[in-house]
């Protein structure tokens, strides 16, 4: 095997706090080096081959599936209200009729599902203007509306001047009865094929996640240095907002969004669900 420095990505937001303090803190002993960036730098990083495993977006791994393997029972999602990815708006959604909405660059997931539910559920047709948030609200024209996601989102969701919010994670679940997938694990299929793993990088994490919910406390004596939270409301996010798993009802809720992408044209087709699997990996 080439003697290659595994890179993993890691969110640089709160919410995956609880799966990579263990390994940041050593917790877990492993040999990976540890890159941090949103979730839009991480899927162009995984898209280059730049990073072996990476969180991901759900988007990234809709538009190239044939380049990665799915990491099992590991997710970024939510069964309810997400707190974290927020359209704020001066004016009721139903009054959003021909306005632009200003929308981060950082996350394509989260942009997808916007134009899904301003298209089919709220019937509004809107358009989009990217840009920078915290800057745009201190501009002299600031944005009728604005997509809030992360960390960002936690600080602005009770912004005086947006009164109407729209939670995304808990309009999905209103609309389709299923949790809402906003990110993913994958592993680089030309990295597992050329059998540059010898361990699972999949166990590694959801051992990472099992530490972190087990000691939650740790979690939040760390997150609640400067976090617009309070302690009781951080515990909710991570224990009630948040879901780490990825079984047969959020598999449900994945799969849906790829089918209302695809029947939307915002990706070619609905993608096969292919996971990582070390055994691939380990041919003579």
């Amino acid at each position: 095997m080439p003697d290659t420095v595994l890179r993993m990505g890691r969110i640089s937001y709160l919410n995956v706090l609880p799966i990579y303090h263990p390994l940041e803190a050593g917790i877990l002993p492993h040999d990976y080096e540890l890159v941090s960036g949103p979730p839009a730098l991480l899927n162009d990083m995984m898209a280059r081959g730049e990073l072996h495993v990476s969180s991901c977006s759900c988007f990234e791994y809709a538009r190239r599936p044939e380049r990665y393997y799915l990491v099992r029972d590991l997710s970024i999602g939510s069964r309810g209200p997400v707190m974290s990815v927020l359209l704020l708006s001066r004016v009721p959604v139903e009054e959003l009729g021909g306005r632009e909405l200003l929308i981060s660059g950082e996350s394509h997931t989260s942009v997808a599902l916007l134009r899904l539910l301003m298209r089919d559920r709220y019937r509004q047709r809107v358009g989009y203007v990217t840009g920078q948030v915290s800057a745009a609200l201190r501009s002299v024209t600031p944005p009728v509306a604005f997509l809030a996601i992360g960390d960002e989102a936690l600080r602005l969701r009770r912004h005086p001047e947006y009164p109407y919010r729209v939670d995304l994670a808990e309009a999905w679940r209103e609309w389709t009865g299923l949790p809402f997938i906003f990110g993913l694990w994958v592993v680089s299929r030309d990295a597992a094929d050329r059998g540059l793993f010898r361990s699972d990088p999949g166990e590694l994490l959801r051992r990472g996640r099992d530490w972190g919910l087990a000691h939650m406390d740790v979690i939040l004596d760390l997150t609640g240095h400067g976090c617009p939270l309070s302690r009781e409301d951080l515990a909710r996010y991570y224990r009630e907002g948040l879901v780490f798993s990825l079984g047969e009802e959020e598999l449900r809720g994945l799969r849906l969004f790829y089918e209302k992408l695809a029947g939307t044209g915002l990706i070619a087709a609905v993608p096969r669900l292919r996971f990582f699997k070390l055994e691939r990996t380990m041919r003579a």
